[in-house]
């Protein structure tokens, strides 16, 4: 089979790159169909369902390039290394990409758990994506998130953090309260600082489209037409858990992340999220996603580092004897 597309509009070295990097690139990607550049066109022979597959993977670069003006290897690779095989498995015309990031490198969902994340935000609106540190699970909530502001499907974004500090403590801290509790949301804002421009986030932070503030500033409020994203909420108590729970609103997305096993409440305080798992699990409407070891997607050390802590926590438990710090 026989196929030509036409490059309108592009330019040419910037798409191909210097001496048809970029092109070779692609080639060496698909290399079960034949690829021929010819001025603003690409001729492509091989089997029907190589070449299908192969457009629509391209049509992601055509899209991205039109979008940024912009096609780096990276992208390229990020775009269509997963290949003709995933596209078969998965049954879908489009790889796990949520959002264009900044640069317009992609935000995909990367491991089983993110996918199935991904696939609960579609039929549920109340989610919990339970798992360790490194899973990606806020990561993957605030890409979902943005991209259902651009898509208009929302309002606004909330994010939010209950303010009890790994070992730390707010008072301790200088400046007044927004000083306080900027560094404790960071991490929320290294997110969205990854998928919004700088410009752009400012704006939307002045005007109330994206939110961020610790739990008790949700208390009173009805959260209508927006997606909010409760992160760590393993250390929220059992009152203020469900007093998030009962501030959804019509056309709300509530996503609630947390690791049961990093709770820094104090020793006799109960976490609202280990009793809330427990209480709402029989509510088909509601969707638990545990995410595992196998999701880390931080350096390599840091899966090495959660094994070994589950470790010890096992041996633990098994002798029943404390380990002063």
């Amino acid at each position: 089979m026989d196929k030509q597309i036409l490059l309108e509009g592009i330019d040419l070295l910037e798409f191909f790159g210097v001496n048809n990097s970029k092109i070779e690139l692609i080639k060496r990607l698909f290399p079960k169909i034949n690829i021929t550049a010819r001025g603003h066109a690409l001729f492509i022979q091989g089997e029907p369902k190589e070449i299908k597959a192969f457009e629509k993977k391209f049509a992601l670069l055509l899209d991205h390039y039109f979008q940024f003006n912009i096609l780096t290897e990276e992208i390229i690779n990020e775009l269509m290394a997963s290949g003709i095989s995933t596209l078969e498995e998965n049954g879908s015309n489009e790889p796990d990409i949520i959002v264009f990031g900044n640069s317009g490198k992609p935000v995909r969902a990367r491991t089983p758990n993110q996918r199935r994340l991904v696939e609960a935000n579609a039929k549920s609106d109340l989610i919990f994506a339970i798992g360790p540190a490194g899973t990606g699970k806020t990561y993957t909530a605030i890409a979902l998130a943005v991209r259902a502001l651009k898509n208009k499907e929302i309002r606004k974004i909330i994010l939010s953090r209950p303010a009890v500090e790994a070992g730390e403590n707010l008072g301790f801290l200088p400046g007044d309260l927004k000083d306080k509790i900027d560094p404790y949301l960071q991490p929320l804002y290294d997110a969205l600082q990854d998928m919004i421009p700088a410009k752009k986030l400012e704006e939307f932070m002045k005007d109330g489209t994206i939110q961020i503030a610790p739990l008790a500033f949700m208390r009173g409020r009805t959260l209508s037409n927006a997606y909010v994203i409760l992160d760590e909420a393993q250390n929220t108590t059992v009152n203020q858990l469900k007093m998030f729970l009962t501030r959804m609103g019509m056309n709300a997305k509530f996503i609630i992340t947390g690791d049961i096993t990093q709770i820094d409440l104090p020793r006799k305080s109960n976490s609202g999220l280990v009793q809330a798992l427990k209480i709402l699990k029989g509510i088909k409407s509601i969707s638990t996603i545990y995410f595992d070891k196998k999701d880390i997607v931080r350096h390599k050390l840091v899966r090495d580092i959660v094994e070994a802590y589950d470790k010890h926590a096992d041996e633990h438990a098994h002798t029943k004897t404390d380990v002063k710090e």
